[in-house]
């Protein structure tokens, strides 16, 4: 498995900064778009711990083949070693969003 290639692909949509790892990002034949495919998720049951970012993203895209991302919502396209954690991010200030509901915070 070593020799295939890892990406992390980071970009925007809806107000929020996506990061996921894919294993293929190729020029899409629709005109505009690159094309994410071959999604990396963690494979399930293992460990106990649950990382709730990433099993969002795994139900968001359990159906997906394909991602044909437009060009000006990417933000950068990395070529790595191995696998981080995944994250969705507010676009505006950087911060992670929290996947789950959290109550108010008092100001």
């Amino acid at each position: 498995m070593r020799n295939q290639k890892l990406y992390k692909i980071t970009f925007l949509h809806l107000g929020k900064c996506y990061e996921l790892y894919a294993r293929h990002v190729a020029s899409s034949s629709l005109w505009g778009f690159t094309e994410v495919g071959d999604l990396v998720f963690e494979p399930v049951g293992e460990g106990l711990v649950v990382d709730p970012t990433e099993e969002r993203l795994r139900e968001e895209f359990k159906d997906t083949r394909v991602l044909h991302l437009p060009m000006q919502s990417v933000v950068r396209i990395e070529e790595v070693d191995r696998k981080g954690t995944l994250a969705i991010r507010d676009a505006a200030d950087g911060q992670k969003v929290t996947p789950f509901p959290m109550p108010p915070r008092n100001r």
